[in-house]
This record gives C-alpha cells, sequence and structure tokens, in this order.
C-alpha cells in the first residue's frame, strides 16, 4: 500500500469520526426543533403531525417576548462594551511595555478559568455589599466580565498576525500612529473583533448561571425564563422558545459569514 492510499484511509476515517462527532452535537439540537412543530400537545418524539402553532403561542406571550429581547438588549450591550474595552487593552498588552502586563492580561482572561457559577455568587455578594440594587445594571457588569476575555484572547491572537512592515512603512512615510492603527492595524484585526463579538453575543444570549444570582422579577433575561416555565409544565412551547434561541444563534454566524467571512474570522 503506497502513501497516497494510506493518506486517503486516514482521510476517509478523519472524516467518518469528524461526521460521527459532528451528528453527536447536532441531533440533540435537530430533535428539540423537531419537538417544536408537533401537534401532540405533550413533548413525544418522534413528533405528532406538523404545526407552527406553538411558535404562534410563544410569540404572542408577553413575557416570553419581554425576556427575548431583554437578553438580545443584554447581549449587545456586553459585546459592543468588550469590543470597546477589549481591544484596547489587547493592543496596549501586545504592543506596548506596560508594568505587570503578565499579571494584568491573566486577570482580564481569569473569567474563563473560574467557574461561572462560582462567579455569579462572588458578584451577588458584592453587589449586596456595595448595595447596588439595579438588577440591569448588574447583569450588564456580570456579562461584560465573561464576554471580555473572548475578546481580548482573539484581538491578541489576530494582532500577533498583523504585518509590522505596513505599519513601519506607514510610520516611515509620516502617518501618525493614531492613523497607522486606524489605516493599517485595525483593518487586519477586524475578522478577530468580529469572532471575538460572536463569542461574547453568544455567551451572554445563552448565560444562564450569571443571570441566575443577579436577575429579579423586572429583569428576566430568556435562559432564567425558560428555565422558570419548564419547571412548571414541559410541552412543545419549550422546545419552540429553545429553537428561537438556536435560530438566533445561527442567525449571528451568518452575520458573521456575511460581513467578514466565518473562515477569515477564526482564523482559518
Amino acid at each position: 500500500m503506497n502513501t497516497d492510499q494510506l493518506t486517503g484511509s486516514g482521510g476517509k476515517v478523519v472524516y467518518a469520526l469528524c461526521t460521527l462527532i459532528l451528528a453527536f452535537i447536532v441531533l440533540p439540537l435537530a430533535i428539540v426543533v423537531a419537538l417544536s412543530i408537533s401537534e401532540a400537545s405533550f413533548a413525544v418524539f418522534p413528533p405528532k403531525g406538523f404545526t407552527f402553532g406553538w411558535f404562534q403561542s410563544v410569540l404572542g406571550n408577553g413575557e416570553f417576548r419581554h425576556a427575548f429581547m431583554t437578553s438580545v438588549a443584554l447581549a449587545l450591550a456586553a459585546t459592543a462594551s468588550a469590543i470597546l474595552m477589549g481591544l484596547p487593552a489587547a493592543y496596549a498588552l501586545s504592543r506596548w511595555k506596560v508594568p505587570f502586563a503578565s499579571m494584568i492580561e491573566s486577570l482580564l482572561l481569569s473569567p474563563m478559568m473560574l467557574p461561572v457559577l462560582i462567579t455569579g455568587v462572588a458578584l451577588l455578594q458584592f453587589f449586596s455589599t456595595m448595595q447596588m440594587y439595579d438588577s440591569a445594571v448588574n447583569l450588564f457588569i456580570g456579562h461584560l466580565m465573561i464576554t471580555l476575555p473572548y475578546m481580548v484572547r482573539t484581538v491578541s491572537a489576530s494582532l500577533k498576525q498583523v504585518n509590522r512592515s505596513l505599519e513601519d512603512a506607514a510610520l516611515t512615510l509620516g502617518a501618525s500612529p493614531a492613523r497607522v492603527f486606524l489605516f493599517v492595524t485595525l483593518p487586519q484585526v477586524v475578522p478577530g473583533v468580529a469572532a471575538g463579538a460572536l463569542f461574547a453575543f453568544m455567551i451572554s444570549f445563552d448565560d444562564f448561571p450569571i443571570s441566575m444570582w443577579l436577575a429579579d422579577s423586572a429583569t428576566v433575561p430568556l435562559p432564567i425564563y425558560l428555565h422558570h416555565s419548564m419547571s412548571k409544565v414541559f410541552d412543545p412551547s419549550i422546545s419552540a422558545m429553545s429553537t428561537l434561541m438556536i435560530v438566533t444563534g445561527v442567525v449571528a454566524v451568518l452575520a458573521l459569514e456575511r460581513m467578514v467571512g466565518l473562515r477569515k474570522a477564526m482564523g482559518v
């Protein structure tokens, strides 16, 4: 057996393994989507019949719409703030001689290493001690804390791939450091910013542990509302809510692909 045959056989094994892993990940989501269009009044698989009635019921629910918009607004605010804070932080740590840079970077990335549930408890205790009782503000701070590390990480990785010779050429030709950053460096790190924004949005939108500790009756993100609904009754409307969350994630990925290209954003 020659090298090409071995490579071909190995490639088939890898593709088969990747297909099995993908099926393992996607099939549970497909089951949720299937349950959301079932005519049965209770969750049963395989689904019985076909209807969009559960989606109409969910979309007509004012509490669901409020929870959905709360999660979207919270995720957008956390993502925008993560960009505004994470981009300059990553640039400073990568390009400037910042004192204790490694310590600062570890501090910024620490929420990725700590259990999110413990982070939520710590934030609840901190806000209680500081007498900060505005749930919306507390949720925003908590979501920003867990999304900022992803922005810093992806932008830092993009900055390492920037062509420094272009920056040096622009400086040599008389461009100011600010113009070099805006017109030479920033366009090269846009894919990293987009990837970080995608991670930040999805992590915030789907977050349960932080929201569980910081939400109140007036500010209820969608994952908390979904959890409360499941504790009352489990029917296809729960699957419809989950399907809308899945669709939101897919739309976010497609939007990223449309704007900058998914492979480029992920550095592939």
